[in-house]
């Protein structure tokens, strides 16, 4: 790149990326207000949906005007295969932080299990509440309360990881999606999620600026049934994460591996 247009860009990344947090920050906090005073007013079959679809459209906005700045890739389309789907526990690797916000941008019908200190927040919490996320202080309160969940018709999302990606390829998984998927009977539809930045990355400050163009895709696994000893099945998918994890293409069926040197 021409030295004048690359002193040039870099304002624009940095606006990019400090405009991008801020718009997210102050979105989320409009919306979470709100969303806190209309939780325990509304019952649940109406508030649910109304702060699922909210979530859905906000993140959407944000994913929306990253794509469009031109340094920020989104290839979110295989997840649309998902919307009109029935109950399912959606269950991603977990390389970022903005691992959820691609999720939750293209199904209108998730529920998280997310850090109860996120759940609890002033910025966050409001619209969780309402949408019917759900807290991972007490596993065996969690297991119930998104067993539940999916089956009034949501889709769960979690990571089998419990947190960000740590150890190459991923990390150890915990059992919790596994038995709720067991004891709702509902099958677990895996997820990849690829990127060329460590940006979000665990132990990643969150206002350093990374190195741009970031590419973000995800694409669809293969389903499972939850059957039989829940360690063993837990263990068998960690086997199927890695296989395909270390794999050129890590997406089943691409016919070419994310571009990890994408043009400026």
């Amino acid at each position: 790149m021409n030295p004048i247009l690359k002193w040039l860009r870099l304002p624009y990344e940095y606006f990019v990326l400090y405009g991008g947090l801020l718009f997210f920050g102050v979105m989320c906090l409009s919306w979470s207000l709100p969303a806190s005073l209309l939780y325990p007013l509304l019952p649940r079959k109406i508030g649910a949906p109304l702060g699922q679809f909210v979530i859905m459209a906000g993140f959407r906005s944000y994913i929306f005007l990253l794509n469009a700045s031109g340094i920020v890739k989104c290839d979110l389309s295989a997840l649309d295969a998902l919307r009109k789907e029935g109950s399912l526990i959606i269950a991603p690797n977990h390389p970022a932080l903005i691992d959820v916000v691609l999720v939750a941008s293209r199904l209108p019908h998730i529920v998280c299990v997310m850090k109860a200190w996120i759940w609890d927040s002033l910025m966050l919490g409001g619209g969780a509440r309402l949408a019917g996320y759900i807290r991972n202080d007490s596993p065996g309160n969690m297991i119930r309360l998104a067993s539940a969940a999916t089956q009034n018709g949501n889709q769960l999302l979690i990571f089998p990881e419990g947190t960000r990606t740590q150890a190459h390829p991923i990390n150890d998984f915990k059992a919790g999606f596994a038995l709720i998927a067991k004891k709702a009977g509902v099958p677990v539809q895996t997820v990849f999620i690829e990127t060329n930045s460590p940006f979000l990355c665990k132990d990643w400050p969150l206002l350093k600026k990374p190195e741009f163009p970031i590419y973000y895709r995800v694409c669809l696994g293969q389903r499972f049934e939850v059957s039989g000893d829940v360690k063993t099945f837990v263990s068998e998918l960690k086997r199927y994460f890695i296989q395909h994890l270390e794999s050129p293409n890590h997406c089943p069926g691409e016919s070419s591996p994310l571009n990890i040197t994408l043009n400026a």
